[in-house]
């Protein structure tokens, strides 16, 4: 985070979407694939909103599909900035099943994602105000994460 930028809350950003036969396999489950791009879409939003910056994904932690995303389904797709660093931000994204009276999480996920000046340098992103005990917690959930990739992307190097 840069000192010099004014911190600030992050907003949730909602998608909506489908799913559409060309989305799923012949037994009519949706791709994991195509989920992840409307995961990665919905939560590139989200941190452009909150940056007011270029972004690009550089990883996708802690993936976990819980529930079948089938054809037919009507999918709500959540996600909000939930960690700061210098350059980077960790988006929490949630994907549900419209049940038409309730909801089912069937996907969630981390994306990191890095702002970038119009050099396609990485360049600083505002605080991140916690105003609540939720955004407290999923702010040290994420950096949890953050930490975890961080290690094993360094014990991966020095196997190699």
């Amino acid at each position: 985070m840069d000192q010099n930028l004014p911190a600030r809350v992050a907003e949730e950003i909602v998608a909506w979407d489908f799913v559409f036969p060309n989305d799923a396999n012949p037994y009519g489950s949706m791709f994991g694939g195509k989920l992840l791009a409307i995961m990665d879409t919905t939560a590139a939003i989200a941190a452009i909103r909150f940056a007011g910056k270029t972004v690009s994904t550089a990883a996708v932690e802690a993936v976990e599909f819980v529930h079948p995303v089938v054809v037919g389904d009507r999918l709500k797709t959540t996600a909000k900035v939930v960690w700061v660093g210098r350059s980077s931000m960790m988006v929490r994204v949630d994907v549900y099943v419209d049940l038409g009276t309730s909801f089912k999480r069937c996907t969630h996920a981390h994306f990191a994602m890095v702002a970038f000046d119009q050099h396609r340098r990485p360049t600083p992103v505002p605080g991140l105000l916690r105003e609540t005990a939720e955004d407290e917690k999923a702010f040290k959930l994420a950096a949890s994460i953050r930490e975890q990739a961080i290690k094993r992307a360094k014990d991966e190097k020095a196997q190699s």
